[in-house]
């Protein structure tokens, strides 16, 4: 018995690879997300320890720029909306994709199990 994968079943490995890979590209940017969101939140607690008239600055390119309290808490407040948002977004992209990646080795496994048990060669739906 030949060992070669049948057309059809490394289509369907391929299309499994495929799904894998976005899932860790989607779970690397929601941890990047996540992060970007832990360091919003905590720049935000020390921002809030600020005293008014105090002066602040942040990192423009190379350059420190004075900003007020308000509009830093400002920024960091969209910057913090965005991630929330953004997390939302890669959660449901990431479990679609974990449900897709389960439905599809459901169907490897079958059609192996089918192959296997003597079913006649060729593609099956």
């Amino acid at each position: 018995m030949s060992q070669e994968i049948p057309p059809w079943l490394r289509e369907q490995l391929t299309r499994l690879e495929g799904l894998q890979q976005n899932l860790q590209s989607v779970t690397i940017q929601k941890q990047q997300t996540e992060a970007e969101l832990a360091d919003a939140e905590k720049t935000l607690e020390e921002l809030a320890k600020v005293q008014e008239g105090e002066q602040i600055y942040k990192y423009i390119g190379s350059l420190l720029v004075k900003v007020t309290k308000e509009e830093m808490t400002k920024e960091l407040e969209e910057k913090k909306d965005i991630s929330n948002t953004r997390t939302l977004v890669l959660n449901k992209q990431q479990a679609r994709l974990k449900d897709n990646i389960k439905e599809l080795q459901v169907k490897i496994d079958d059609m192996i199990k089918g192959r296997t048990q003597g079913a006649t060669p060729g593609p099956q739906s």
